[in-house]
């Protein structure tokens, strides 16, 4: 199999970010360990944290890649899935605005990583 199927965030205190990602997508770890917490997105397929390595990653590396979360609905479910999560606090990077593929935002976790919202292809 060569299909993409463990996705991996850097972080810099794996607790705070499983707390930040359990209460954002609304799902429970795999398991709880002192550096990687995996969560199975779909079968076979994990979306992990990893504060194993952080002193290679720096402390403020450039963002070139972003998590994806694609939504079924309208504009106004991406509209409304904004106005869910800046209730619960994140960082906007960039707020609700139309592109060539849909209605998107982007928001950052506690270390910066991103998330772009938009409609499912």
């Amino acid at each position: 199999m060569t299909t993409p199927n463990l996705f991996l965030i850097y972080v810099t205190d794996v607790e705070r970010a499983t707390k930040f990602y359990s209460d954002l997508f609304d799902m429970e770890p795999d398991m709880l360990t002192p550096r990687y917490v995996p969560f199975t997105v779909a079968p076979g397929v994990l979306f992990a944290l990893w504060s194993g390595r952080a002193e290679v990653v720096g402390q403020n590396p450039p963002r070139t890649s972003e998590v994806g979360l694609m939504i079924p609905g309208t504009t106004s479910a991406v509209d409304s899935l904004f106005a869910e999560w800046t209730a619960k606090g994140v960082t906007v990077i960039d707020e609700p605005h139309d592109e060539v593929f849909g209605r998107t935002f982007v928001v950052a976790d506690p270390d910066g990583n991103l998330i772009r919202v938009s409609p499912i292809d």
